[in-house]
């Protein structure tokens, strides 16, 4: 398939673009609203060259970080890759990311720039007034965005930077174990942290997935999911860049056209995480489901009650994996293994399952997964800036998952649940604190904590997500007001499933709230209890 064993993306593309320049690797499809955008190794390299030369201008360089606030789009790869000709890291972020969870992100990584969509720019604008150490912001022009007349003046189009004439900046060759992007995990049990992803670990681990995934040279992918997520970055795109298998993109995930997508660029092969499988499921049967180029799906969370139904009636299998944006991967392969196990460990990993304590579980009984390299070597983590971080998730010598899981007769591994208390829902880890904080911000309740239940989806280890409110005592309470705030402050992922109102949280003598006590009286049809109502049924 002509892949390469580069060390960093630019040389990657630099070596691909040399033998096959203009081989169309990546396509950014527009769906009805605008025109497709694709990229050959040709137009990366050059739009990469004349992109870097515009940052260098305005004083990028080595050790230099930008943060990426934006969707899918052809310059997010054309970020990465000038980054990497300058020496400069890039920290990739979510543009529904908005408030503290955004300034933390741009202060954790002491980012000097940023580069957003227009449509981010007005949640990056809100966090810069917060004594942020930013230079300067450029935005990239949409259709979603507002108008250029109402940007501020000191904000730079993106298009401007891009110098076409110039001297092309050299290939580096000695940049694997620098910086390539810091990946913010969602703050489980604290602030995120920011995972260091080096340019060696980013092209290894596109090739262990390109192997142990059994993508062909014929095969054509397909992500809805976002690049500033480890699973689109190292399971579509760099394994697509690394054997110039065509891969298609959408600037976000939509499973009403997702189907269709796949019919119109014939892609055989596309990925989803969690809850998205039971979401895609719940859609009502049409007798074409199964009339389609997919050869295999590949999932991170496939409910068991529903694998071998989703098998049978969109016509295709199941490729089920694990792994997180700080390493590991185990893969259950098409057709062997145990419907609900996420698989084995990949060649080259070696595992322990673990109590609390570091002392090895009985096989079948659930304990923390624990992975480092089959040469025993110790497994190199690190957290940007957080070394005691670094220092826990490495303890030992071996990359501590945070997952609960067991292991069957056998030796396939399934997952159970997220060690320590964080809520994983459709894919994504929800930090309580983020929630709680906008609710506590609303002048609605006096008092508030967020905790998870059993996802409704019955996907494996996801949960749904409940407010518990304590009202103000006036009387005034209007559930549906409170989901509009959540909604105008939070990613969408992030706003409760449930708003349970109580009279006051129950704590323990240190003001710990007491969760279980929470989930005794918790029903979903309970008095209580309330879901958001869609706009039209509230205003009627």
């Amino acid at each position: 398939m002509g892949t390469t064993a580069c060390d960093n993306i630019a040389q990657l593309i630099y070596e691909q673009f040399s033998t096959r320049p203009d081989k169309v690797v990546l396509t950014f499809e527009g769906g009805d609203a605008r025109p497709d955008v694709v990229r050959s190794y040709r137009d990366l390299w050059r739009n990469g060259q004349a992109l870097a030369r515009g940052l260098k201008q305005r004083g990028i360089g080595p050790g230099a970080v930008i943060a990426l606030v934006m969707a899918n789009h052809a310059e997010f790869v054309e970020v990465l890759l000038a980054g990497a000709l300058l020496r400069a890291a890039v920290v990739p972020i979510d543009p529904r990311t908005r408030g503290e969870k955004l300034a933390f992100m741009v202060r954790n990584s002491r980012s000097t720039a940023i580069i957003a969509a227009d449509y981010a720019l007005p949640n990056v604008e809100s966090v810069e007034r917060e004594a942020l150490a930013v230079d300067w912001v450029c935005t990239l022009a949409t259709d979603e965005g507002p108008p250029r007349e109402s940007w501020r003046p000191d904000v730079v189009e993106l298009s401007k930077l891009f110098l076409r004439y110039g001297e092309d900046l050299p290939v580096p060759q000695d940049i694997g174990e620098e910086i390539m992007q810091i990946i913010h995990t969602s703050g489980t049990t604290g602030d995120p942290k920011g995972i260091v992803l080096t340019h060696h670990r980013f092209c290894d681990t596109s090739r262990r997935t390109l192997s142990a995934f059994g993508y062909q040279s014929d095969d054509r992918l397909y992500s809805g999911l976002s690049l500033t997520h480890a699973n689109a970055m190292m399971v579509t795109m760099g394994p697509a860049l690394t054997a110039g298998i065509p891969a298609v993109f959408s600037r976000r995930f939509t499973r009403s056209r997702l189907w269709a997508i796949t019919r119109k660029y014939q892609c055989t092969t596309f990925t989803l995480l969690g809850g998205m499988t039971t979401s895609l499921y719940a859609q009502p049967s049409k007798p074409g489901d199964a009339d389609n180029p997919v050869r295999f799906v590949v999932s991170a969370g496939m409910p068991a009650v529903i694998w071998e139904d989703f098998e049978r009636r969109f016509g295709v299998r199941v490729l089920e994996f694990y792994g997180a944006a700080e390493g590991g991967l185990a893969v259950k392969p098409i057709g062997m293994g145990p419907t609900g196990s996420f698989g084995k460990l990949a060649p080259g990993y070696v595992y322990r399952i673990v109590d609390d304590s570091g002392v090895d579980v009985p096989r079948g009984h659930p304990g923390e997964l624990w992975v480092r390299a089959a040469e025993m070597t110790p497994y190199k983590i690190e957290y940007f800036g957080n070394p005691q971080a670094s220092a826990l998730k490495g303890a030992g010598g071996w990359l501590h998952m945070g997952d609960v899981v067991h292991e069957d007769a056998d030796g396939w591994l399934y997952f159970d649940y997220r060690k320590g208390g964080g809520i994983r829902r459709n894919g994504d880890f929800i930090s309580p604190s983020f929630v709680e904080k906008a609710i506590a911000e609303s002048g609605i309740v006096q008092d508030v904590f967020v905790y998870g239940i059993a996802s409704c989806s019955g996907a494996p280890g996801e949960k749904d997500v409940v407010a518990a409110v304590v009202p103000l005592g006036d009387g005034s309470f209007d559930a549906q007001a409170l989901y509009r705030w959540c909604r105008s402050r939070l990613e969408s992922n992030f706003v409760p499933s449930y708003l349970q109102v109580v009279d006051q949280i129950p704590k323990t003598a240190s003001e710990k709230p007491q969760e279980h006590e929470l989930v005794k009286v918790f029903a979903p049809d309970a008095e209580h209890v309330y879901r958001e109502q869609p706009a039209e049924k509230v205003a009627g």
